[in-house]
């Protein structure tokens, strides 16, 4: 806040207005003379850095500085920097008089000065030498400015007067600078940031990217176990010469709908209708006399299209002149209706051939009334084709179920007895229905076989054994994991499977233990210790980075592989 008149600014701070604020509304003053009115224990002025920034701001600009105060603490430091100060707007402005506690007259004597144009300011110096114009009446170097330094703490009002009063005044020719903070600052910053930047990298590049693999070779053989296994859901022990299994089904029901649209056209029209009169031509009958009768519902047929007798008409043989018909003997007319509804069925007069009487033909009359209603119906093919879109889902999320249930109940899943039972279908409208669309609903169950997982391991375990020296090798991997159970047929509730894995037999090595050993080593020290395991052939170890030279000594950085031996298939 600022008032003007009479070419004097008065600007009033707030206590919480820091140096930077102070100074941006000083510079932003248009008058010559401006005086600062602050609040009582004004904190931020109680520095000698901040006074002498704020002169250095005044000088700048070319104006005169006057403090409004009455707070004897801030007097030392005004008059250390030559700022002008009065107790109030209608007082006059003075230098206040620093006191030489050591000087010859050891007299305490005021000097008033009393407020003139400055002289100007020469831009190249620096703000110490500006303050040194101060006359050596009104202002006395501190302490710190002996050693040609200035302190970044912010200094007591109290100190400074103490420091004033003790201390002689600084010899003349001496120079003392304003370090740049800005500058400080940023070295500072870009400091910090090298130290991170180092610690990070150090830390890529020591500790989480070193990586170590480790290739064993032993003397282990690969044997293959292939045999016929039943699964039993009878059975209540393992049979590992008959290779019975006991074992479990889980099953699971699922509910599908497919909806798709009805293809399906029918004509809801009217029918159309005429008469037709029969002619029969048989020499035989003509000899004999016999009539034939056409009873109601006969079907006769002209273009292409199928009208119905509405009555029975009794037909005579017609003459015949040689072995030509003269069909000089027609029936009465009898009323006929198109089989179907459509405009296509109104024709003009035509002959009729007759469903189930060769001699007989028809001569019909045009016919009329027929029209066309054409709608969508339920055909067959909709139903099937919703059928197929059911039968062609996913299977594998429910096998993913049907292993997590037996899994539950501690069995080991075999994936190749999965199958699924015959859908039972049913439909929201039946086929040839008028309607839009239709729903087919399936209700299909699926299962899939279980077995314990040592039962398993003892089928294979008797069939390995007959392959290897027992005093010289054990199993050390049954082959369980990727084994294959290729589904043969079911009988008697029991399902035959043919079992095909690859067990591996040799010197049994614990990854995890060698993985504790092994861990910060070198290379070559890693290779004596893995090689004094007994089956141990060859070792081999990379690092990863290039600048790596050791195995990591975090276990989790390691990996071991112990290299899968050649199958050895049987003889047979």
């Amino acid at each position: 806040m600022s008032t003007n008149s009479s070419g004097k600014d008065t600007i009033y701070i707030d206590i919480d207005d820091e140096i930077t604020a102070i100074i941006d509304k000083v510079r932003g003053s248009h008058e010559k003379i401006v005086a600062l009115v602050l609040p009582k224990r004004a904190t931020v002025l109680q520095s000698v850095v901040n006074m002498r920034l704020l002169k250095r701001t005044a000088d700048e600009a070319k104006k005169h500085l006057v403090l409004i105060t009455a707070e004897a603490g801030l007097l030392p430091l005004a008059g250390s920097v030559g700022i002008y100060v009065a107790k109030s707007l209608q007082s006059r402005p003075e230098i206040p008089t620093v006191h030489m506690g050591d000087q010859d007259s050891g007299d305490d004597t005021e000097e008033t000065v009393h407020m003139t144009d400055d002289e100007p300011i020469d831009k190249s110096k620096s703000v110490g030498q500006h303050l040194r114009r101060t006359p050596a009446s009104a202002a006395v170097p501190l302490a710190s400015e002996r050693d040609d330094e200035i302190e970044l703490d912010n200094t007591s009002a109290a100190s400074v007067a103490a420091a004033t009063s003790s201390k002689k005044p600084k010899k003349p020719g001496k120079k003392f600078s304003i370090p740049d903070f800005d500058k400080f600052r940023l070295w500072g910053v870009v400091g910090v940031l090298a130290v991170i930047i180092f610690v990070f990298l150090w830390y890529m590049m020591f500790v989480s990217m070193p990586r170590a693999s480790i290739s064993v070779k032993t003397d282990s053989s690969a044997i293959q176990a292939n045999l016929d296994v039943t699964l039993s859901p009878t059975a209540k022990e393992v049979d590992a010469e008959e290779a019975v299994i006991p074992s479990v089904e889980q099953k699971l029901q699922k509910t599908f709908t497919q909806q798709v649209d009805s293809t399906g056209q029918k004509d809801n029209g009217t029918k159309a209708s005429g008469t037709i009169r029969f002619v029969y031509c048989n020499l035989n009958d003509v000899i004999t006399g016999n009539t034939v009768t056409i009873p109601a519902g006969t079907g006769v047929s002209a273009n292409g299209l199928t009208f119905i007798t509405q009555s029975t008409v009794v037909v005579e043989p017609s003459n015949y002149q040689g072995n030509t018909c003269k069909n000089n003997k027609k029936s009465t007319p009898v009323g006929i209706t198109s089989q179907g509804a459509g405009e296509k069925y109104n024709m003009a007069a035509s002959n009729y051939s007759v469903a189930g009487f060769a001699n007989v033909t028809g001569e019909g009359s045009a016919t009329s009334g027929g029209t066309s209603q054409i709608v969508k119906i339920v055909s067959q093919t909709d139903i099937d084709n919703a059928k197929q879109k059911i039968a062609t889902q996913d299977a594998n999320p429910i096998k993913l179920e049907l292993q997590r249930g037996l899994t539950a109940k501690n069995l080991y899943s075999l994936e190749d007895t999965f199958k699924t039972s015959e859908p039972e279908v049913t439909t929201n409208v039946k086929v040839g229905d008028e309607a839009p669309s239709v729903t087919v609903t399936q209700k299909i169950t699926y299962s899939m076989i279980g077995a314990k997982l040592t039962d398993l391991k003892k089928i294979v375990e008797h069939e390995v054994e007959k392959k290897i020296d027992k005093n010289k090798q054990q199993i050390i991997d049954f082959g369980l994991e990727d084994a294959t159970f290729k589904l043969l047929n079911e009988r008697n509730g029991s399902t035959m499977v043919v079992m095909d894995a690859t067990a591996v037999a040799g010197s049994d090595l614990n990854v995890g233990e060698i993985k504790n050993q092994v861990a910060g080593k070198k290379g070559n020290d890693a290779k004596e210790i893995i090689g004094k395991y007994p089956g141990v052939t060859e070792v081999e170890v990379d690092y990863s980075p290039f600048w790596v030279k050791a195995i990591p000594k975090k276990t989790s950085k390691i990996t071991i592989t112990v290299e899968k031996p050649v199958v050895k298939k049987d003889a047979n």
